[in-house]
């Protein structure tokens, strides 16, 4: 399944709840705040990679360009582990809705092929993070009840 916007959909000139999809990532906030931001940037990463006509065109300071951000914005969002899960399950099952998760064994390996062994082992533990971009209504839904990251 693809997520993302086709060019003509991309409007920079309108307010960001415009946008026919919202972006969340949600980050277990028992975690520290340096783990809680590594978690966050890691799945930001991939929905920027992922998802088309996400990140909007670089910005020039007449001293040279900056990289584009999301012109859609995206809100973090704190909740537990258990939120985390859930929301994991309903957002997978979610039609036309984009998840990135990071899980516990990205912080626990310095090595991508570790990551990747322990992935496919099983042994990947917990879900730290995800990223959610979908229908603004059906992402909405998905994330009731859950707080802005202090």
């Amino acid at each position: 399944m693809t997520v993302g916007f086709a060019p003509e959909e991309i409007t920079l000139d309108q307010p960001t709840r415009s946008a026919r999809l919202k972006w969340v990532v949600v980050v277990d906030a028992a975690l520290s705040p340096g783990l809680q931001v590594n978690a966050a940037a890691c799945v930001a990463a991939a929905a920027g990679s992922d998802v088309d006509g996400l990140v909007g065109p670089p910005a020039d300071t007449g001293e040279g360009p900056i990289p584009g951000l999301p012109w859609i914005g995206c809100t973090v969002l704190g909740g537990t582990g258990e939120q985390l899960a859930a929301l994991r399950e309903k957002a997978l099952a979610s039609e036309g809705v984009y998840v990135a998760q990071m899980p516990e064994a990205a912080q626990r390996t310095r090595v991508y092929a570790e990551y990747l062994a322990a992935v496919g082992a099983g042994e990947a533990g917990s879900c730290l993070a995800l990223a959610v971009v979908g229908p603004r209504n059906r992402v909405d839904r998905l994330t009731k009840g859950l707080a802005l990251l202090p």
